[in-house]
Formats: structure tokens, C-alpha cells, sequence
């Protein structure tokens, strides 16, 4: 008894840290600036439709739930940091579109099984440390028939590349999870999914980023507006070095991985998996 309740104290510590992880800053700002397109690519790729009931895991401030809503579904905007939604709100009203915000951990999501025709994350679900837990959550509130879409950062891209950078100087993983852009490679969602799906189809595409002047720019815009970036910088804020050594291979990253246009700014390319597959529908 005691070890399952440390184990459930531990699960409870964990997710509050990711829940201010993802607090601090200002990532509804940073989707807006920098991905707002990707939002309505997933739902494009769900074929969402009007009068389906739609799921978002870790929808942030809606990046997708609101182009879904948009649609004519009916949409449901979930997330673990409940501190996004305001800004989800004043996006949605702003646009016109309807939807309910509910706070949910995408490890143990608080719906029914079977209940949405369509169930879906943009770079969202791939943050939740326990991929296997939260695939399996994934599948079992969509409706046998039902589409599963998911839009991940690739290991082998930008976002991949910078959280291997920003590794060494993070705190050490918690027990059982799992790096977020393991969800960016085809082998290991369709391992996640297993035979509880079919028709998967995956398709490897960039977003253009624009936003930066230049590498400094971009390292002072994470440092102030991403939460993981955040959180790492205050894990080594008291070593200098260790601050320093970061921010240069950062500006290093971000410099290896812009190319001149044909004025300015400099351009990045960030490579993401977009993902769909339909649940097994026993019945036939």
C-alpha cells in the first residue's frame, strides 16, 4: 500500500511540475508567433467535420481545437495547465468559434471510453512523460471507427535537436519517462498504437520560421516565452558556466540550422510528423 501511494505522490509531483513548466513564460504567445498554421494542418489531415465530437489533448491555448471548432465540430480543449486557456478563450471569441476548456491530464483523461469520433494532439500529447500511458488514453476514448491525429516535433528536426542540446544541463528524466520527440517517429507511435488501429498514414513536413533577426534573437525569445527552456535555464541558473556554455550552443544550433533568403530575416525549417489512424472497430 505504501509504495502504491508513493507511487501516486510521485505521479501528483511530477505532473505539478510539468504543469508549471508549462506555465511560465508565455507559450500561447510563441504558438501564435511562430506555429500558428500547424493547428488547422492536423485538423485538415483528421478530415474534421461538422457534428463530430473532437478531443484535443493537451490543446494548450487551441491551436487546433479552435480551426476544429471552426469547422462546425463539437470540441472539446484539454489540457493539463489549465493557466493556457485564458488565452484559448480570448483566440476562440476573437474568431468566433465555440468549444469547452477542461483541465485533464492526458495520462489519465477524465472521459468516457469510445466517446469522441475524432481524438487529436498538436505538439501537445508528446510532452506527457509516459508515452505508453498516454497513447493508451489516446485510443481509449475514441470511438471504435474513430480517428486518432497527432502532429510531433521529429527527433532528427529543429525542436528535436534542441532538446538534445538543452539534455546535458536539464535535471535527470524521472523514472519511465520518455523523450517528447520520440512521438516525432513513425516506429514509435505505431509501437505506441499497436493493433488497437489500422489505416495509419504518416507524413514527415517543415513549418517556415521566420520571427528571427538572427541566432541571439532567437535564444532571448525561448529564454523568455518557452517553459522547457525556461525550466533548464533555472536548474543551472546558479553556475555560470553552465549558462553560458547553454546559450552558446543554442545560438550555435540556431545558426547551423538558418539559411539566408533573399533578404532578412534569416529562415529555419522545422521538420514535424503528422500522424492519423483509425481504431480498430471489432464490429467491423
Amino acid at each position: 500500500m505504501n509504495e502504491v501511494q508513493n507511487a501516486s505522490d510521485a505521479d501528483r509531483a511530477l505532473k505539478q511540475k510539468h504543469r508549471a513548466m508549462w506555465a511560465q513564460g508565455d507559450y500561447p504567445t510563441l504558438a501564435s508567433d511562430l506555429i500558428s498554421e500547424l493547428g488547422a494542418v492536423l485538423v485538415e489531415a483528421c478530415g474534421i467535420r461538422p457534428g463530430q465530437r473532437v478531443l484535443d489533448v493537451a490543446a494548450g491555448a487551441g491551436n487546433a481545437a479552435i480551426p476544429a471548432a471552426m469547422m462546425g465540430a463539437e470540441v472539446i480543449a484539454s489540457d493539463l495547465t489549465p493557466e493556457l486557456f485564458n488565452a484559448g478563450r480570448d483566440h476562440a471569441a476573437a474568431r468566433g468559434a465555440t468549444l469547452e476548456w477542461r483541465e485533464a491530464d492526458a495520462e489519465a483523461l477524465p472521459f468516457s471510453d469510445n466517446e469522441f469520433d475524432v481524438v487529436m494532439s498538436c505538439v501537445g500529447v508528446m510532452f506527457a512523460p509516459h508515452h505508453q500511458a498516454a497513447a493508451d488514453e489516446l485510443v481509449r476514448v475514441c470511438r471504435p471507427g474513430g480517428t486518432i491525429g497527432l502532429l510531433s516535433w521529429t527527433p532528427g528536426g529543429f525542436i528535436g535537436k534542441m532538446f538534445a542540446t538543452m539534455k546535458p544541463f536539464a535535471p535527470p528524466p524521472p523514472p519511465g519517462a520518455q523523450p517528447p520527440p520520440l512521438w516525432g517517429s513513425e516506429d514509435h507511435v505505431q509501437e505506441l498504437l499497436g493493433a488497437q488501429v489500422t489505416d495509419l498514414r504518416a507524413l514527415t513536413q517543415t513549418v517556415v520560421i521566420d520571427k528571427f533577426a538572427g541566432p541571439e534573437e532567437f535564444l532571448h525569445y525561448f529564454k523568455d516565452f518557452y517553459g522547457p527552456t525556461i525550466s533548464v535555464y533555472k536548474f543551472i541558473a546558479d553556475d555560470q558556466e553552465k549558462v553560458d556554455a547553454l546559450d552558446k550552443a543554442l545560438i550555435e544550433l540556431a545558426r547551423t540550422s538558418s539559411t539566408a533568403g533573399q533578404g532578412s530575416p534569416p529562415l529555419m525549417e522545422w521538420e514535424y510528423l503528422v500522424l492519423t489512424a483509425r481504431k480498430i472497430d471489432a464490429g467491423g
